[in-house]
């Protein structure tokens, strides 16, 4: 007869069995309540551009450092809902840290990069402007900051990012210019931040309205 300590490993490798059996889940609805909750005041603030119905709730599979499945959440302009799903499961395999609503965060970027996390909407200004961010419009994704950091002279955010400033030394998580991830983006109109002169944004996608 099995020990309680056999029949819990056996549950945790019929689980384990269950959940990498299982396809991958790519999903967009409307923001449902429990996140309109989770990000007013938060991601989201009032403002004469767009309500909540401008936006997207994406839940995203991906593969993490470890090479285990998760499962991510993401918030994005509707419009291009369908387009960014996409854009993830042609990237499915891709190793990505995490992928968390900012609102984990406090909302603040310094934060979520620090933390590598991948996102998309946050209602914010460019940093020292006036002028909203790609962000704002929930038209802007950003992956595995440390891996890709921003770099404006002397400036590397986030700070741990410091290790990957050699672009040609490629490890995991990097995005580089012809590869899997910068395809996806750029073959459906989206630039890639690492283009730039000046900043260098290598976690940093946009798309124009």
């Amino acid at each position: 007869m099995l020990g309680s300590k056999a029949l819990a490993i056996i549950s945790i490798l019929v689980g384990m069995h269950i959940r990498m059996s299982q396809a991958p889940v790519f999903m967009a609805q409307a923001l449902p309540p429990h996140v309109i909750e989770e990000i007013s005041g938060s991601s989201f603030h009032p403002n004469p551009h767009f309500d909540y119905s401008h936006l997207a709730y994406l839940n995203i599979a991906y593969v993490d450092f470890d090479g285990n499945r998760q499962q991510g959440r993401m918030i994005v302009a509707a419009q291009i809902a369908d387009e960014v799903l996409d854009i993830f499961r042609e990237i499915y395999g891709f190793p990505i840290a995490r992928m968390e609503l900012i609102d984990e965060f406090h909302a603040t970027d310094y934060f979520s990069m620090a933390a590598n996390n991948s996102v998309a909407f946050n209602y914010r200004y460019i940093a020292g402007t006036t002028i909203l961010s790609n962000h704002a419009w929930g038209m802007a994704i950003d992956i595995n900051p440390i891996q890709n950091p921003y770099i404006r002279g002397d400036t590397v955010l986030p700070e741990a990012g410091r290790q990957y400033l050699d672009r040609t030394n490629v490890r995991k998580g990097m995005i580089t210019r012809g590869d899997v991830v910068y395809t996806a983006f750029t073959s459906r109109g989206w630039t890639w931040g690492g283009n730039w002169a000046s900043p260098r944004d290598y976690h940093h996608f946009e798309k124009g309205q």
